[in-house]
């Protein structure tokens, strides 16, 4: 039991991490590509977006000792459910839009994390 709660403690992190860099980065703004290098340090040092990458960094932690106990061909396919959770999110904090093509796509991740939940 406590291996499937630090694989969904993984995820978890990792989708906490997601939504505080998009949160760090909306307050950032949009900047051309071609800017990266000049504003990294005001990037990667915007509290959110820093918080976001550790979360990330701390997730990937835990990973490792998912991957320890677990068969990757079974855990890696079970990531996705964050996809699902971040989409969801996405649309509840940040107002995104979630096309009925990107409904399909969520019920269709969700179908293949179960069918290989169930293996």
């Amino acid at each position: 039991m406590i291996n499937y709660i630090l694989l969904f403690i993984s995820i978890g992190m990792a989708v906490i991490g997601q939504l505080l860099m998009k949160h760090g980065m909306r307050m950032i703004g949009f900047f051309p590509l071609s800017q990266l290098f000049s504003r990294f340090f005001s990037i990667i040092f915007n509290p959110f977006v820093f918080s976001g990458i550790s979360m990330f960094a701390l997730s990937a932690i835990v990973w490792l000792v998912v991957l320890s106990r677990f068969e990757l061909s079974f855990v890696y396919p079970m990531v996705s459910v964050g996809y699902v959770i971040v989409a969801l999110a996405s649309m509840f904090f940040f107002h995104e839009s979630i096309t009925l093509v990107r409904w399909l796509g969520i019920g269709t991740i969700i179908l293949g994390v179960f069918l290989i939940s169930r293996s």
